[in-house]
């Protein structure tokens, strides 16, 4: 059965402007915000953008910031969560449960993207509560296997679990947002485990285009990562 183009619901193109505007201000008003790389975002084509994810504060940012609206995959907890769970209700979101499969999950995702609409993901599965990067989980791999989609890797730098104190006292502290080059993923070959390799490594893949955007101390196990060149603003 032929899967329904995705739309978004019109109350949602409504909400959604006023959400970005509000989060830039507030942003705006807390922090000194940097965004580098407007330029490689595509256009006219869906693809993923995968980001690190430091704390609650990333995706707000991102959302505010990055020069397209985005589709966003979320973990099922946060539409649970008081004050979070009327701002992703009113934005829109695919709520994932960590660690299971889900088809219908999948259907609506490829659903997404087939429609000509990026979608947010941080390949990581979760808040890392530390500036460095944790191991990816396979998932991104798999979507992009299932899509056949470009990756634009983000980085985001500045959003740590303290950012609302030290921006409370004045501080201002720096916000970065680092959007790299988008990217194809290898191809797949094997069957069973030899792809669940193939597929890991394609996720820490993805995941060394986003350590490259960021400093040494950002890069947890990616830490050391080098893939080429890649254009940053200091």
């Amino acid at each position: 059965m032929p899967i329904k183009p995705y739309r978004i619901p019109f109350w949602r193109r409504l909400t959604r402007p006023l959400l970005k505007n509000a989060f830039r201000l507030i942003f705006h008003i807390l922090a000194r915000v940097h965004v580098v790389g407007r330029e490689n975002v595509p256009k006219g084509r869906p693809y993923i953008v995968a980001m690190n994810h430091v704390s609650t504060f990333d995706p707000p940012f991102m959302l505010a910031f990055f020069p397209r609206y985005l589709e966003v995959m979320g973990a099922i907890d946060v539409w649970e969560r008081p004050g979070q769970s009327v701002l992703v209700r009113l934005y829109g979101g695919v709520p994932v449960h960590r660690g299971e499969y889900d088809r219908r999950l999948l259907d609506s995702v490829l659903n997404i993207l087939h429609s000509g609409h990026p979608l947010l993901i941080a390949p990581e599965g979760g808040r890392s509560h530390d500036t460095g990067m944790r191991c990816a989980k396979p998932g991104i791999a798999y979507i992009v296997e299932q899509a056949q989609v470009p990756v634009l890797p983000v980085g985001i730098i500045g959003t740590t679990d303290d950012f609302w104190k030290r921006a409370s006292r004045g501080e201002r502290p720096r916000l970065e947002m680092r959007i790299g080059e988008p990217f194809t993923l290898p191809r797949l070959e094997g069957k069973g485990c030899s792809r669940r390799d193939a597929r890991q490594r394609n996720a820490d893949l993805v995941m060394k285009h986003i350590a490259v955007l960021l400093p040494e101390e950002y890069r947890g196990v990616y830490a050391g990562s080098d893939i080429g060149s890649t254009k940053t603003d200091q």
